[in-house]
Formats: C-alpha cells, structure tokens, sequence
C-alpha cells in the first residue's frame, strides 16, 4: 500500500518518541552535513578549490559557493513540498535525507583545483547547490512530522526538536574537525597541516555515511500524520500545490520569509563568519581576533550550547506567551545585540565568550518558535509547500547573502566588525516590521 493509500485509509499516530526522535535526527543530519561544509569553507576550500593569490578574495569565493546552496534552497522547497502536500510526508523526507547525504559524501571525494583545476570547483558548485536543494525539502517536512503529531497545547514544543538539529549538527561537525585537528597538528596555527589539507578534511564529509543509514531507518518506520490523513479522504489534495500556496496564501508566504530573515541573518553571522573572523590574526591585512582554529571552535561550541539549551526552552515560553509576542521581544534583543558588537568584543576574551553566548542564546529563542509558526501559517493541503517556500526563500535574502555582506562589512570596516553589527540590526528592524504586520497563530486548527 502506497502512503498516499495508507494516509486515505486512516494511518494509526505516531508514537511521541517516535515523532521526536525522526524530526531531530533528521535535521541533526541535514544540518551536520551543512555546518561540515560551513567549516571547510573557511578552514580548507580556500586552499584548495580557488586558484591562488589573495586570501580574502579566495574566502570570498569559498562563501560564494556557501552561498549558492542558498539559491537552490528554495527550488528543493518547490520540488519536495510538491511531493509532500501531493504524496506524504514520509517518502519525501527519506528522499530530501537521501539527496543529502549523497551530495555530502560526493564532497568528501573530490579532486582539488591543483589536481583538475576549474572542474573541482565546478563539482563542489554542483554539489554544493544539491546539499541546498535536499535542505531545502528537509526542514518543512521534519517540522510538519513534529507539528502535526503533536499533542494539543504542545505544537511550539514539539516544534522545538526539529531546530535542536541545528546545535546539535553544529556540536557534531565541529567537534569532529576539532579532532581531526588535534590529531593532525600544525606547525602554523593559521593553517591547517599537510595531512588535514590533503586527506583529513574529507573524514567529515564521508563520515556523514553512517548518519544517513541511520536517519532512513527511523524515517522508514513512520506513518503519515492524521492532518495529511484528513486531506486525502476529504478530497482536498491540491494539484498544483504551488500555485495553490501562492494563490490563497501569498500574504503568509511574505510573512514568514520575513519572519525568518533576522533569524537567517544572525544564524551565519555567528557561525559562518564568526569562525573566519574569530580565527583571522590581528596583523592581516583585514585583522580578526587572532584566535588560533582550535581554541576558537572550542568558544565556538561552547556558546552553541546555550543555543541548543535556549532552543529547547523557546517551546514553552511560547506557548506560555504566544509566538508573536515572544518573537517582538527577542527579534528586538537581536537588533540591539548588533549594536553592541564593538564594546563587548573590546572587553577581551570575556567580552568574546560574551558575544558568543549572547548571539547563539537570542539565536536558540528566535529559531526554536519557527519550527511551528510557519507551518501554522498554511493548512494542511498546502503547508509542506507553503512553509518551506518561506523558510528557504528567507535563505536567500538572509543567509546565502550574509557571510559575503559581513566580509565585505569587516573589510570596509577595516578589521572592525561595527557594521557587521549595523546589518543585523537593519535586518532585525525588517522581521519586526513582519511580525507587526502578521497575527498570532497559536490558537490555529493544525488538522484543517
């Protein structure tokens, strides 16, 4: 029996545990292999996929194609949410982790530029923009399985276990490239070694292997949600999911990518770029912090802590205070945390620690409400699609553009991140303006 027949006949309910742990490991996954990506970007492709010369251009070009997986973000929303809100939830999730985790381990294969020249660089476009395509797919599904399984009263909750996938990811790439790291010593703490640079950044992407093996098994044993079930028997499975979102829903679909934007915005900042900066000596041409790679991951980390920790907590607040409410007040937080960057970062290493914590703290409060605002914002027949087109269009404006307009910033600024700060506060001001403009959606009936 197809899970579209399964679904019309009325699939049985999840199992909480069931839910949570298909909605995290899922995302932990999808996430891993970006965050993996994320720290080549700035540790290793520099080196080896551009030809050459200035190290800032080459950064440059390394985010660019960071960047580029942002681009096909949305397309995988168009495709995969098609599949969904046509066909269920379930085979298109296995098939956004399985097109995921093979463009992954495809990276940890490729030749280089001094080996093949432009092709490496093309390859890792290609592959790069397919890790963007799967991601695409993945969020949206991961937070209907979470939302639309969800007890009553407990959808911002529930919510949260797709976002830890983010922190959790971040931990797991991170500490992986740490140990690579360690094991594979250099004499030049602003370079990686030799042996890291010829084979040992490939560990992390084929590594992601495994991961997958495990994801499809626990994504194989789910069935579909009662809300998708209600769909299908009542006939209201739409076409062209698509023109349909657009056609009844577009004023949500603005919304929610604008909703989405401050959150974009201050996720890269803090990991993307953060790393770059923080690891870039004081007396390069466009000076960093100076911090050496592994003691930076290792703030890093620690401040990601507070982002997985404050996630978690996002659930029952709001729900305690409502989505809108809680959102006003954070997004306004982030908008002064961007102005504050200069002052704490001249108090020293704690003013680091601070700044680290802090951001991934407001980070964790702004992303964990997402996983059940924006499926809320669209019903059933049409809310794979609909969320997933607002939370990946929000992809382009926030982050595929956001570590390249903070080095541009950083360099324009001469070393100073002052308005790398201003451009998170603008883009604060713009998700505040969204969410004036929208209307709480906590009271809302996920099954219609």
């Amino acid at each position: 029996m197809s899970s579209l027949d399964s679904a019309a006949a009325g699939a049985p309910a999840n199992s909480r545990a069931r839910v949570i742990l298909a909605s995290l490991i899922g995302t932990t996954i999808e996430f891993y292999d970006f965050y993996v990506y994320a720290t080549a970007a700035v540790l290793v492709f520099p080196h080896l996929f551009f030809p050459k010369g200035d190290p800032t251009t080459a950064l440059l070009a390394s985010f660019a194609v960071f960047g580029a997986a942002m681009v096909a973000r949305p397309l995988g929303a168009i495709f995969f949410g098609h599949l969904g809100d046509r066909r269920g939830r379930k085979a298109t999730l296995v098939g956004a982790l399985l097109t995921m985790g093979v463009a992954t381990f495809l990276i940890g294969a490729l030749p280089t530029y001094p080996s093949v020249g432009w092709l490496a660089t093309l390859l890792l476009v290609v592959l790069r923009m397919a890790q963007g395509f799967a991601l695409g797919g993945e969020w949206s599904g991961a937070a209907l399985v979470a939302t639309e399984n969800a007890p009553k009263g407990k959808r911002a909750v529930f919510g949260t276990f797709p976002q830890l996938g983010a922190p959790i990811g971040f931990i797991l790439a991170n500490g992986l490239f740490l140990l690579i790291a360690a094991l594979l010593p250099s004499a030049d703490p602003s370079m990686p070694s030799e042996a890291f640079l010829s084979w040992g950044w490939r560990i992390p992407f084929l590594a992601s292997a495994v991961m997958v093996i495990v994801g499809l098994w626990v994504r194989l044993n789910l069935v579909e949600s009662s809300a998708f079930a209600k769909t299908v028997k009542t006939g209201q499975v739409r076409k062209l999911p698509l023109a349909a979102a657009f056609q009844t829903h577009g004023k949500q679909i603005v919304l929610g990518t604008f909703y989405m934007l401050a959150t974009y915005v201050l996720f890269y900042l803090m990991t993307a770029f953060s790393l770059s900066f923080g690891s870039k000596p004081v007396d390069a041409a466009v000076p960093g912090l100076g911090y050496d790679y592994r003691s930076f991951v290792m703030m890093l980390i620690f401040g990601v802590v507070f982002f997985g920790i404050f996630t978690f907590l996002s659930g029952p607040w709001a729900e305690r205070f409502g989505r809108r409410k809680m959102l006003i007040a954070v997004t306004l937080g982030i908008a002064v945390f961007g102005l504050s960057w200069v002052p704490l970062l001249a108090l020293g290493n704690v003013g680091v620690l601070a700044w680290l914590v802090i951001g991934f703290s407001l980070m964790g409060m702004t992303f964990g409400p997402m996983g059940a605002l924006l499926p809320e914002l669209f019903p059933a027949n049409v809310r794979y699609t609909g969320s997933g087109i607002a939370y990946n269009v929000s992809s382009i404006l926030g982050a595929a553009v956001a570590p390249f307009i903070a080095v541009a910033l950083w360099s324009y600024g001469q070393g100073s991140p002052f308005w790398v700060g201003v451009y998170l506060t603008v883009m604060a001001g713009l998700t505040l303006i969204a969410l004036f403009m929208g209307e709480e959606t906590q009271h809302v009936d996920i099954e219609k």
